[in-house]
């Protein structure tokens, strides 16, 4: 079958069942199956950002077989989760990767990426919490869009935030990264009327609980909107704040 049009009429006349209509719309808009993996070409079409990989739990010699297939599609290259050891043996392989081996992520910048308009504010409670930022900022700035680190204005000394009022309030979307008991995005939920996006993270003491403290502080969160993703998911919150610029008119 040769378009999408053709698969939806050989389904209204029951020539198919729904299943192999899925199956074949899903083969001719875009994947590439390479053996340790099934390459999503079309996801930047149907979600707003490319397909990138989870490095966490593949050898490099997976992630090495990935790349090329998403080099073809001229779209940039994000693994994440990427060991030191494993990155050593990719960037042998591709030589123009670039790896931040504090946010474990590996990069190739295959093209120019178009710019979008808006603005991300990335947020950290600490330093600690700085590795997270830049999971999320790789993201952000392989999908083409203007992003800002705001770092350390935790509320242990909550004068610190009041005093990034204005890059804040500049934002079309922040993302705001806390650990220990997770109170910093209800402050910012209170200062900001863009859509905030919070993310706990596993700095803390023992009852901080590798996160879920801050976790069930901000599901908690009295400032009304905030969206919460998982613990140290700055991935996640990333492609969040990739599909809010996206919506922008």
């Amino acid at each position: 079958m040769k378009d999408t049009n053709e698969i939806i009429k050989k389904l209204a006349d029951g020539e198919i069942d729904m299943m192999t209509a899925f199956a074949l719309a899903y083969s001719i808009n875009g994947c590439a199956d390479i053996g340790v993996a099934q390459i999503d070409h079309s996801r930047n079409q149907r979600c707003g950002f490319p397909e990138f990989i989870y490095g966490a739990g593949k050898t490099p010699q997976q992630i090495c077989a990935i790349i090329p297939e998403i080099l073809k599609t001229g779209h940039p290259v994000l693994a994440t989760r990427v060991s030191k050891e494993a990155a050593a043996t990719i960037v042998r392989e591709f030589p123009q990767a670039e790896y931040n081996q504090d946010a474990g992520t590996l990069i190739i910048r295959n093209c120019t990426i178009p710019k979008k308009k808006g603005k991300v504010a990335i947020v950290t409670a600490g330093t600690s919490d700085l590795a997270i930022a830049h999971e999320a900022a790789a993201v952000i700035e392989l999908c083409g869009i203007k992003f800002e680190i705001i770092n350390d204005v935790g509320v242990a000394g909550i004068h610190r935030i009041f005093a990034a009022a204005d890059r804040l309030t500049s934002a079309d979307a922040v993302i705001v990264i806390a650990g220990m008991e997770g109170a910093l995005p209800s402050v910012v939920g209170g200062l900001v009327k863009c859509p905030v996006i919070a993310v706990p993270t596993s700095v803390g003491y023992g009852a901080a609980l590798k996160g879920f403290s801050a976790l069930m502080g901000m599901l908690n969160s009295c400032a009304s909107g905030v969206t919460v993703v998982n613990i140290d998911n700055g991935f996640g919150a990333g492609c969040a704040a990739v599909r809010i610029i996206n919506g922008l008119r």
